[in-house]
């Protein structure tokens, strides 16, 4: 039997071994036992996490070398800070794939609504897919109610959303709004836990951009202030962090005008020098062999009729 459906039946749990040679080992690891009475029918159906499988699976790993899929790290900088009435957030812009660069110059500040944005660090996939689903929500509960959106609606929502799936879904967000309350900042970890701050940071990067928060955060600075600020985290995030780079994009959110997006605010490692290409002179390399097919035989005498 091929090794890929040993696999697929082990993912889904529908492989069960057996062996004259070691059937004690086997019996314990794939015995069913019948339900004798309803309590054995209450156990069955209580719910809760199945270890029968563990030592089926750790066997196939050691005997048949196949091993469970692992995750991949990712990094990124993020960051924000309130003002008094604004909050101002900033991101790089690079994009991993395990040890490569995959984007020099990816997005990962998102719109949830016309108050409220929100700064990236995890999956992709998972980060375009639930902020995007936040923003459909936002706009229905603002078409319902005919209200503004409120940054604690947003923040619930996602909160619930995100335990429920008990962190498989990649989302750590620095989100942002400005509404009838006032300027609000919080971070969301992938597990759903929330915090409620003036400045904060997330990703790989963080320590960097938290040193340069900590140190120069004031809860009076103006916007513009408060741009540098937030850029200055984020290239302390780039320089120091290898799972960072690119560029610094950088929202600044108002009760005013709503959510502006920088793009490209700074380019910190913009490319200085760049090798001229010269083309290779015919006959450098040598051409073996030649051969034109014709492919296609056009006939002349071909009469078009109504």
């Amino acid at each position: 039997l091929p090794i890929s459906q040993f696999y697929h039946w082990w993912k889904h749990g529908h492989l069960e071994l057996c062996s004259s040679t070691s059937a004690g080992l086997y019996n314990k690891m794939v015995a069913v036992q019948e339900p004798q009475d309803y309590l054995d029918v209450l156990e069955s159906q209580r719910g809760g996490f199945s270890f029968e499988n563990c030592k089926r699976n750790a066997y196939l790993a050691a005997q048949a070398n196949i091993k469970p899929p692992t995750a991949m790290k990712s990094g990124t900088t993020i960051c924000g800070v309130q003002l008094k009435d604004a909050v101002v957030l900033a991101a790089d812009t690079r994009a991993t794939e395990g040890p490569m660069v995959a984007d020099k110059n990816c997005e990962k500040l998102h719109y949830i609504a016309k108050n409220v944005f929100c700064a990236g660090a995890g999956t992709a996939a998972d980060l375009e897919h639930t902020t995007q689903l936040m923003e459909s929500q936002m706009e229905l509960l603002k078409m319902a109610t005919g209200t503004q959106s409120r940054v604690c609606t947003v923040v619930r929502r996602l909160s619930q959303m995100l335990f429920k799936y008990q962190g498989y879904i990649g989302c750590a967000l620095v989100l942002g709004g400005v509404d009838c309350t006032g300027p609000h900042l919080y971070q969301i970890y992938p597990h759903g836990s929330t915090d409620k701050l003036p400045f904060t940071t997330m990703g790989s990067g963080s320590l960097a951009a938290m040193a340069i928060l900590e140190s120069e955060y004031n809860e009076n600075m103006s916007i513009e202030e408060g741009k540098k600020l937030v850029a200055k985290a984020i290239r302390a995030g780039i320089f120091n962090d290898l799972g960072s780079g690119g560029n610094v994009d950088v929202c600044v959110i108002t009760k005013e005008s709503g959510g502006t997006i920088l793009r490209n605010y700074e380019k910190p490692n913009e490319r200085k020098f760049k090798a001229q290409y010269k083309g290779f002179p015919i006959g450098t390399t040598p051409v073996l062999k030649q051969d034109i097919m014709n492919l296609v035989t056009v006939e002349d005498d071909v009469v078009m009729r109504d």
